[in-house]
């Protein structure tokens, strides 16, 4: 049985930013993720990223932003989706005060 996708947004923010998030619902959870979602939530612009959350294979749940790689403590989809886009939000203000 395959994964079921349960969740696929992909939009342009204001910055030019790009934002995607694909989540789907594993046929049963396994030892590298026992919550049952693979996922990868994007955003950077101009082919650089900026912040990505994911599970691949052998690293687990983890969140890069600006380059820096840290272990992400998955508890629900709502709540990846809301820490994924709290993060974009904070890089995306970030930003914009460091262009004045």
């Amino acid at each position: 049985m395959k994964a079921t996708l349960i969740y696929r947004v992909k939009s342009l923010l204001v910055s030019g930013a790009v934002v995607e998030m694909v989540i789907w619902r594993l046929p049963k959870p396994d030892s590298e993720r026992p919550h049952g979602y693979k996922y990868r939530l994007y955003c950077g612009r101009g082919g650089q990223r900026i912040v990505s959350y994911d599970n691949e294979r052998g690293k687990g749940d983890h969140h890069h932003i600006r380059g820096i790689e840290e272990p992400y403590r998955f508890e629900t989809v709502d709540r990846l989706i809301e820490d994924f886009l709290a993060d974009v939000a904070r890089m995306e203000v970030e930003d914009a005060q460091g262009d004045n």
